[in-house]
């Protein structure tokens, strides 16, 4: 039998990501600052690089306790391996893919959710890990 779920409960202001599964975006997290915890559950959150459809404000909206999760520790490293799984910056989120080649301070990344290749520098990649039970696990 598997244990419950742990729940974590977000506050006003807290920092967190939130985590796309429409088609297109599966895959990624989008970082948000948590506005209020409403009486169905859900939770509304600003978006700290997604602007709303007229561009004047960043998006807020409502999103299921589900997708959210704290924002990651940062774990630092000098060097990302040959087939490291990784969280790469772009279009205004994090992306998993892995790292499928380098050159110089420059890694090459590959995104199976798109079957797509991109290039990198060092500072817009970070270490993967999954939220999982309330814990990080690499």
């Amino acid at each position: 039998m598997r244990p419950p779920l742990k729940r974590i409960d977000f506050s006003c202001g807290d920092e967190v990501e939130v985590c796309c599964n429409q088609p297109g975006f599966f895959g990624s997290y989008f970082e948000a600052t948590v506005v209020s915890h409403l009486d169905t559950g859900l939770y509304v959150v600003t978006y700290k690089n997604l602007l709303a459809d007229d561009e004047s404000k960043p998006l807020t909206e409502s999103v299921y306790p589900k997708e959210l999760r704290p924002i990651p520790p940062r774990i630092r490293t000098t060097q990302f391996s040959l087939h490291q799984k990784v969280d790469a910056f772009d279009n205004d989120g994090w992306w998993v893919g892995e790292i499928i080649g380098r050159n110089g301070s420059e890694y090459h990344v590959y995104f199976a959710s798109s079957d797509e290749e991109n290039v990198y520098p060092h500072d817009k990649i970070r270490v993967h890990r999954e939220w999982v039970n309330g814990e990080w696990i690499l």
